[in-house]
């Protein structure tokens, strides 16, 4: 697919890559554009340097963002909505539109704005989850102290390494988007009932999936009944099982149990850290990929379903080890 704009950054780098000895076609691809497009940077960069890479005034009207607004508008974009007045963190185009005018003394159309941040490299996403709970102070210690001790009992008894996680499968399910003729919203018959299944997992970096259904709520019984379950499943092997403080996996009966498992050691997150955890993408993409738009009406029903869908994962450790390292501490402890 070939792009519509590139910027001067982009340009520079197609150079590189060709000094560094990437052929032609690789960078077009690369940087998706046409091996014409590179061949004629490159013959602009032998006769000019660098100011051949710099973007020609074409014909028509000039652009009212040129390449230094579009620096200040990433720029701005990348700096937080609070402090513009706002009472989200989140930036949408009309209000970077109102930004823009307000800083840069430009007026510009909110298509303009949409553009200029695509070529900067910039897409519109939906944000994760970071509680103000969390010690950033706490987390920094984790990752010194507690990430070097897992990779020793990973290597000192050659164990597996697992995260485990709990979650509630809601029979309210996530909707996905479909087409439908504009201006015409489409609808989707959903359930009234409430209600979900619980579930417990551990999910490994090399392609591992375990997981149990429960009908109740999850305590340190069930939490318990889990880890033995994971030491049954590798009757032979150590485990590493890494978790977060929530009660069930804190309490008492939890935690004589696990001193009393030789082959099982046990490491807690920080508190506040579901960021840290892989096990929490596999749940993510359970809800939002596996089950979106679910048309299961009873709680039999859901579990029969999410049961299907986690064996299927179960049996794709592809999928699973994609899953895994979405985690930024996963790299950290392989």
């Amino acid at each position: 697919m070939e792009t519509k704009y590139s910027t001067y950054e982009v340009r520079r780098r197609a150079i590189l890559a060709l000094a560094n000895g990437m052929g032609v076609s690789e960078v077009a691809d690369a940087y998706r554009t046409h091996r014409a497009t590179v061949y004629r940077w490159r013959k602009r960069y032998l006769v000019e340097g660098d100011r051949g890479l710099v973007r020609r005034p074409g014909s028509g009207r000039p652009r009212l963002l040129g390449e230094t607004h579009s620096a200040s508008l990433k720029e701005l974009a990348l700096s937080s909505a609070l402090d513009h007045g706002y009472e989200s963190d989140l930036w949408t185009c009309r209000r970077l539109q109102n930004a823009v005018a307000a800083t840069l003394d430009m007026k510009v159309s909110r298509w303009t704005v949409w553009r200029r941040l695509r070529e900067a490299g910039l897409t519109y996403q939906k944000p994760e989850r970071a509680y103000l709970q969390a010690s950033e102070e706490e987390r920094r210690r984790w990752l010194r102290y507690e990430v070097p001790r897992i990779r020793a009992a990973v290597r000192k008894y050659k164990a597996i390494l697992y995260f485990q996680d709990e979650s509630n499968l809601s029979l309210t399910a996530f909707l996905g988007k479909t087409w439908s003729l504009r201006g015409v919203t489409p609808t989707q018959k959903v359930t009234g009932q409430r209600g979900g299944v619980s579930a417990i997992s551990a999910i490994s970096g090399i392609g591992h999936l375990i997981f149990r259904l429960y009908d109740r709520r999850i305590s340190s019984t069930e939490v318990v009944c889990f880890l033995r379950q994971m030491l049954t499943h590798h009757s032979r092997r150590h485990l590493v099982v890494v978790m977060d403080c929530a009660t069930p996996h804190s309490s008492q009966k939890t935690k004589r149990f696990i001193a009393g498992q030789p082959r099982l050691h046990v490491f807690y997150l920080p508190k506040y850290s579901p960021d840290w955890n892989p096990d929490e993408k596999l749940w993510n993409h359970l809800k939002h990929q596996e089950l979106k738009s679910h048309r299961a009406t009873t709680k039999e029903e859901l579990r029969s379903l999410a049961r299907k869908k986690l064996r299927i994962l179960a049996n794709s450790p592809c999928k699973l080890r994609g899953v895994f390292f979405r985690c930024c501490v996963a790299e950290l402890l392989h």
